[in-house]
This record gives C-alpha cells, sequence and structure tokens, in this order.
C-alpha cells in the first residue's frame, strides 16, 4: 500500500514537471527511483522483522515443550521409584 502511495505522489510531481527541462526530468525521475527504492527496502525490512520473531517464538515453544517433556520424565521417575520403595518396605514388614 505505501509502494502505491508512494508510486501515485512521484507520478503526480513527474506530470505536474512534464514541461520542465529535461534536467529537471531526469532529477525527478532519480528521486522517484530513490524513493521507490527506499521503500522497498524498509518493506523488505519489516518482512525480515516479523520472519525473525516467528522464528523466535517457534525456539521457545519448543523449548518450553522440551522442559514439559523433562519435567514429565523425571516426575514419572521419581514416582516409580517411591513406589519401588514403598513395596520394599512392604516387602520387608511381611517378611517381620
Amino acid at each position: 500500500m505505501k509502494k502505491t502511495i508512494t508510486a501515485s505522489l512521484v507520478l503526480a510531481a513527474a506530470l505536474g514537471l512534464a514541461a520542465c527541462s529535461e534536467k529537471a526530468q531526469d532529477e525527478t525521475a532519480e528521486a522517484a527511483n530513490a524513493v521507490a527504492s527506499d521503500a522497498e527496502a524498509t518493506v523488505d525490512n519489516a518482512a525480515t522483522d516479523v520472519a525473525n520473531v516467528g522464528e523466535g517464538a517457534i525456539g521457545a515453544a519448543e523449548s518450553a515443550a522440551d522442559n514439559a517433556a523433562a519435567a514429565t520424565a523425571n516426575a514419572t521417575a521419581n514416582t516409580l521409584d517411591a513406589a519401588g520403595n514403598a513395596l520394599k518396605e512392604g516387602a520387608e514388614e511381611v517378611k517381620h
């Protein structure tokens, strides 16, 4: 959308200067090209920034999932150890 607005303004300026000298027309064209290049670079930079943010969010989500899986595995192992110890203690009491 910014490119469309910028291009429209440049076109209007170019038409307004159509009766001017060739030098003025060349300068207007150069300015229009510079504005268009700046607008394109800005859009490209914004797209890159958005992509980087998305990648960072995905990485954070993956880390959170990995941490949750590790915590679940540790909790399961602790529970199984406690159950095994309880069975051993119960068996010892039955023996005596």
